[in-house]
């Protein structure tokens, strides 16, 4: 039976690598690298870096990302990407027959608006998975900035820039962190909230900025496509808290 290794690696930064990861690096026979086009090719590169920090003799596998159907409903197409993707993974594991131990790399942990696992459980035959749990980009971003994550026994929601664009603000929420969100959906909030916010979170680019709303959004804009421009991608996250009156 073959063995999937899902290894959280953090943001970017190779000193996020827990000793379990690195055990799990120095025992993968063969390693799946997405390459996402020449705009994103720091990513696949940073993999590979990360890879060779552990071990140098890695057998590593690139394989190209398919495109999503835009013409498709959100999640339909999302779920035939899904489906696209697991056939290649499967396609390029079947060309090394050798290699037992597979592992991928993935930003942040596995558990955490990632795909990773969702796609594994398409594989056929099903793989015996082991996941490697990361740093999170919500802890790097809470460590960057120096704040809990929490208010004294508060809760907090966890949700993405299209719930937050399509829905608002959710209700009973105090402390809301964003992820995935493309069109800074905080710019519509109505109300007084603070922000903090961070871009490559843990990597030497990193971009940080924070401040109430609306002091601080076209700031955060205008950091947040330049940073863009520069890289040719953007990971960023951001933390909201309901001012009290």
């Amino acid at each position: 039976m073959i063995e999937l290794f899902l290894i959280g690696i953090g943001t970017g930064n190779p000193d996020h690598l827990t000793g379990e990861a690195r055990h799990a690096i120095a025992q993968a026979d063969l390693f799946l690298v997405p390459n996402k086009g020449a705009g994103k090719s720091d990513l696949a590169d940073l993999r590979t870096q990360i890879i060779d920090t552990v071990r140098g003799d890695a057998t590593v596998a690139m394989f190209d990302m398919p495109v999503r159907d835009e013409s498709k409903p959100y999640l339909a197409r999302v779920d035939a990407w899904h489906d696209e993707i697991a056939v290649i993974w499967a396609d390029t594991i079947a060309q090394h027959p050798n290699a037992r131990r597979i592992a991928l790399l993935v930003w942040g942990d596995p558990s955490l608006y990632d795909s990773t696992l969702r796609i594994a459980a398409r594989l056929d035959p099903a793989p015996r998975i082991t996941v490697i749990a990361g740093i999170t980009s919500i802890q790097a971003l809470t460590a960057a900035h120096a704040i809990p994550l929490n208010t004294l026994n508060g809760p907090v929601t966890i949700s993405t820039g299209r719930q937050l664009r399509d829905h608002g603000w959710p209700d009973g929420c105090e402390t809301l962190v964003v992820m995935l969100d493309g069109a800074c959906a905080f710019q519509d909030l109505e109300g007084a909230y603070d922000i903090w916010w961070g871009a490559y979170l843990g990597m030497e680019e990193q971009v940080l900025a924070a401040g109430r709303l609306p002091d601080i959004t076209e700031q955060i804009i205008a950091k947040r496509a330049a940073a863009r421009a520069a890289h040719g991608w953007i990971m960023d996250t951001y933390l909201l808290r309901r001012v009290r009156s």
